[in-house]
């Protein structure tokens, strides 16, 4: 199972206590994937989903809140399921739009079952519980272990806004774009995810994503810990290198013992320890010099180098 899929099937476990919870829960669900049909003059809810654990999850909320026995019909192709819940007995109809805040006071409904009133997302919890509804029947999250992807998909650039308003009010600051005639609220930070995880109070899913941060964040550590240490390995070979080719070319031309006896020792222990860091050849000395000593006689030394290249130059005009 995806990670999006293990997401949803720890929240189809998570059944609200309180009644108001179940109802703020079923009008994201109905709002998502909901919708009315009429036949032959009389109204029906139809709720479909090709995800077999959201079906059970919208069974179980409409038995719990409304004590229906409502039925899930199964339609079977060769490639997927589609299910389907429908609503057509008129009081129930009505118990279900009247309290999901689908149809106002005065008995207009909602055609595009976006909530008339936001009295149904009032407390945090019922927020809590509509943007899990919403998520668990037209939402999807990618393996953090790929990317970060939060995002519901909604069919109104209405119900988009209404989610993102209850998103906003958890603090979390998630965008909408138009795809394909439909309206994405979507999220790409890894911590916003790990909030709105916390929201839909999907907790097993929370610490698998953190443990991913973490763990990214530490090899992220490291690979910078390891590129500047190559970086300033690279660094000092490179400048080991040069003091070597001076020291040669010294050499070559007047002879080490010509340097001055603190540069001419230096230039030695150089040669015979080519791979030595400034520290190391400090060490070396008697008495001992530190590495700005040892970098200043080195320097000294280029210096000389290029004195003598420069004089050659001059010669051959």
């Amino acid at each position: 199972m995806s990670f999006s899929g293990d997401v949803k099937e720890e929240l189809k476990k998570k059944i609200p206590q309180a009644r108001h919870c179940m109802i703020a829960e079923l009008a994201g669900v109905i709002s998502m994937c909901g919708k009315i049909e009429n036949k032959n003059g009389n109204l029906r809810l139809i709720i479909q989903t090709e995800n077999i654990i959201v079906a059970r999850k919208c069974f179980t909320l409409i038995k719990k809140t409304y004590s229906i026995d409502n039925v899930v019909s199964v339609k079977r192709s060769k490639s997927f399921c589609i299910y389907t819940i429908i609503i057509e007995n008129d009081k129930d109809l009505k118990k279900i739009l009247s309290a999901t805040k689908l149809i106002d006071k005065d008995g207009n409904l909602s055609y595009d079952l976006t909530p008339v009133s936001k009295m149904v997302v009032q407390k945090d919890c019922c927020k809590r519980a509509f943007i899990r509804g919403c998520f668990m029947v037209s939402g999807s999250i990618s393996d953090p272990n790929k990317s970060y992807h939060f995002e519901v998909v909604c069919n109104t650039t209405d119900k988009a806004n209404y989610l993102k308003e209850c998103m906003a009010y958890f603090q979390i600051d998630a965008k909408i774009v138009e795809r394909k005639k439909h309206y994405v609220v979507y999220i790409k930070e890894g911590s916003e995810i790990v909030n709105i995880l916390n929201v839909m109070e999907a907790h097993i899913a929370l610490l698998e994503l953190e443990n991913v941060l973490i763990l990214k964040g530490m090899r992220n550590t490291v690979n910078r810990k390891v590129n500047c240490e190559t970086a300033n390995l690279n660094k000092t070979v490179s400048a080991a290198v040069k003091q070597i080719e001076d020291i040669k070319f010294i050499d070559d031309k007047i002879g080490l013992d010509k340097l001055p006896a603190n540069l001419e020792i230096i230039a030695r222990l150089r040669l015979q320890n080519s791979d030595a860091s400034l520290k190391e050849l400090g060490e070396m000395l008697d008495p001992k010099v530190g590495k700005s000593g040892v970098n200043h006689r080195l320097r000294k030394i280029s210096e000389i180098a290029e004195e003598l290249q420069a004089n050659q130059k001059w010669r051959k005009l």
